[in-house]
């Protein structure tokens, strides 16, 4: 598939990468959505914590949001998309990862970049329900990886997943971790890694044969974390093995479902394996977006909704 020339263009002041990361972070809002939460349980005894959010008339299609790195189903870029998709007829669930609803989950494992049984858990659970004949999955920066993944995965992929769209994926977490640790990023780490550390904590006295608080205090960056616990909690080596494996590059010249990925050149979280230009133009199910601009989960744009959030309206409408 030809790589897609972009039309995004941002407002003046949000063509820096670093203000348009931020201020979608930090100052974007996004009024009435009204969510209703379901929890379902997983085969590992754990659950999840899903959000709705329902169009105004009964609908056969659904889309699933999932969010990125210590983020939930309250984001704006998650309620954003969950209202544009429900103003034009579809119904939005937005998937809480593990521990991240509010209430710390029951085991000791969580969530990962890699988790597609998670993914797969939500789709079967739709399917389950007999009301859904389409539907949609929508992933932001890890949760992008982690559509990609699934859908890319040696797995019979059900025929209502009908079109996926990924924005700012890091598809190579080794390089995306690389950028992260990098001088211009270190404000982001340390809040990301702070955040994660606060989660764990609680685990050392959950889970004493399984983390100490040598390991603990040994956590100073955000690959220690992943040495420490994602590893070690999700069934990988080290974190090497973790990104080596979870990372959905390797995974993209197998994706069977229209797929959308729209990664910034300007997204300073991303490295040049997140710019998969060589498997787009082998595989005509993958369709890539490279903007100049937008940085990481940003595109703002003039009007109450963002340009990643109007794509992937457009992508749906066509498939």
């Amino acid at each position: 598939m030809p790589i897609i020339e972009s039309t995004y263009k941002p407002l003046f002041w949000a063509k820096s990468g670093f203000v348009s990361t931020v201020f979608s972070g930090l100052a974007r809002k996004v009024k009435g959505v009204h969510q209703t939460r379901e929890r379902i349980m997983l085969p590992d005894t754990d659950f999840l914590d899903l959000d709705w959010s329902y169009a105004e008339s009964e609908t056969n299609k659904v889309i699933i949001l999932l969010h990125g790195l210590e983020g939930h189903a309250q984001r704006p870029y998650l309620t954003g998309a969950a209202k544009l998709f429900n103003q034009n007829g579809i119904d939005a669930c937005a998937v809480n990862f593990r521990g991240c609803s509010g209430e710390p989950n029951l085991l000791y494992r969580s969530y990962h970049s890699g988790a597609t049984e998670d993914l797969d858990a939500v789709v079967q659970h739709i399917i389950s329900m007999g009301k859904y004949e389409e539907i949609y999955i929508k992933g932001i920066s890890l949760g992008a990886n982690m559509a990609l993944k699934y859908v890319g995965e040696e797995r019979e992929v059900p025929k209502e997943i009908k079109a996926v769209i990924s924005i700012s994926a890091p598809c190579d977490l080794k390089g995306s971790c690389d950028e992260l640790l990098s001088l211009k990023n270190k404000a982001y780490a340390i809040r990301f890694l702070d955040h994660l550390k606060q989660k764990l904590k609680p685990k050392l006295e959950q889970f004493p044969d399984k983390i100490s608080v040598d390991d603990y205090k040994s956590i100073k960056t955000l690959i220690d974390f992943d040495h420490v616990y994602t590893s070690r909690a999700h069934g990988y080596k080290d974190a090497y093995d973790y990104y080596e494996k979870a990372s959905s590059l390797q995974f993209l010249s197998n994706i069977k479902v229209p797929t959308l990925l729209i990664n910034a050149l300007n997204d300073s979280f991303l490295s040049s394996g997140c710019f998969p230009v060589k498997e787009a133009k082998a595989n005509p199910n993958l369709h890539l977006e490279m903007p100049k601009y937008g940085g990481h989960v940003g595109f703002i744009r003039k009007g109450e909704f963002y340009y990643n959030e109007k794509r992937a309206s457009e992508f749906v409408n066509n498939i």
